[in-house]
């Protein structure tokens, strides 16, 4: 009688058990928590019922469309790629956001649904219903980001068999509305704050479009005011505290999220010289505070040295402003501000990304688009006065 072939690696393992019924043994993979090798197992009562079901499991596999017996939910798949696959990577204020958007708003719409059972059709649903309770386009399109990048993971890992929010339409998103200050504005600004103790910080803002995370997280080694340049090498958040506490949330400082972010920006000379003032000013609130001033080496700090809350800089920004009686802008559209003015100035868009530090050029075109109508009437009043003679 000829012996049976042995099945190759991979190829599966097919044994009778001692109740008679036959069972096929298939490594599938490793289990996400353990790590130990995961093994399918498959009855019949013949071998070759057992055999035809081992061949259209290994047949799936091959044609990646294989899935691994599970009973995840959505909501518990997304706590495990959260922590096991993203959290070592993310920055803190990413992995926050990650966090919030899974627990407020995929999760109660979502998370009970099986795993290998969510449909195209329920994502849309969920996506349509945001829209339609008054989340901003740019808000669903994060939250689809999130979600489609755990399903990734969830098909390298054999647990679906295809991408479902792949088949999914996202809601247009719409450009928010900028409001930079006009050139006339921005001296009216500063004509009025200018003996504010954070004067510099403002000053410093509008010349160079920092932003606020990069203003806060400043230190004095990051600035040659000798040569006028300063470096961009930190950033101040707020960011959840995981820790055990009574906080709920904490400030760090962290490092630039891209390259471009890590840059050296030129110093207007004006500012320079009210950043040694405020260099000062700064001692002398050093001397009066004492033993209880806390020395971090920030270029804008609290009288004792704390680190200032980017919330608590937004309100002084905005109570400047209508102490100057200028209209209601965000602190962002400060660097919208400083984008403007050097664009009107004719400089290049390139340049003004890289002092930016936008990692695409598409961001700083954004700007231009909505400051190009008024360079452009000014280029046909010059024409104009040209052919006039």
């Amino acid at each position: 009688m000829a012996k049976a072939k042995r099945r190759g690696n991979h190829e599966g393992t097919i044994v009778r058990r001692t109740d008679g019924r036959w069972m096929a043994l298939m490594t599938i993979g490793r289990d996400l928590t353990t790590g130990k090798l995961q093994r399918l197992s498959l009855y019949g009562k013949t071998r070759q019922e057992v055999a035809d079901k081992l061949n259209q499991a290994l047949s799936d596999r091959s044609r990646g469309t294989f899935v691994a017996p599970h009973k995840l939910t959505v909501g518990e798949w997304l706590d495990t790629w959260l922590r096991d696959y993203k959290q070592q990577k993310l920055r803190p204020i990413s992995y926050d956001s990650y966090e919030m958007m899974i627990r407020v708003h995929i999760n109660p719409a979502l998370g009970c649904v099986p795993l290998k059972d969510l449909r195209p059709d329920q994502v849309q649903r969920f996506y349509n219903a945001k829209r339609d309770a008054g989340l901003s386009p740019r808000t669903i399109r994060y939250i689809h980001a999130v979600l489609h990048g755990a399903l990734r993971q969830a098909m390298k890992t054999q647990l679906v068999v295809r991408n479902v929010s792949e088949a999914t339409e996202l809601p247009s998103g719409k450009t928010r509305m900028m409001r930079p200050l006009t050139l006339e504005q921005v001296q009216t600004f500063l004509a009025t704050v200018r003996e504010d103790r954070l004067f510099a910080a403002v000053f410093l803002a509008l010349g160079t479009g920092l932003r606020r995370g990069e203003l806060l997280g400043l230190r004095w080694q990051d600035l040659d005011l000798d040569a006028g340049v300063l470096y961009v090498r930190q950033t101040l958040v707020r960011v959840c505290n995981h820790d055990e506490g009574d906080r709920k949330t904490r400030l760090i400082f962290q490092e630039p999220k891209t390259e471009q972010s890590r840059r050296a920006i030129p110093v207007p000379s004006d500012i320079i010289d009210a950043l040694r003032r405020h260099k000062a000013q700064q001692a002398q609130e050093r001397l009066l505070m004492g033993e209880a001033y806390e020395d971090q080496g920030l270029v804008f700090c609290q009288a004792n040295g704390h680190p200032i809350d980017p919330r608590n800089f937004t309100r002084h920004f905005e109570k400047l402003l209508r102490q100057a009686g200028l209209p209601h802008i965000r602190f962002h559209d400060g660097r919208h501000t400083f984008a403007t003015l050097m664009l009107e100035l004719g400089e290049a868009p390139k340049t003004v990304q890289t002092m930016l530090g936008h990692t695409k050029i598409s961001t700083t075109l954004d700007i231009y688009s909505h400051v190009s109508l008024d360079l452009e009437k000014k280029a046909v009043a010059r024409l104009n006065a040209i052919l006039r003679g």
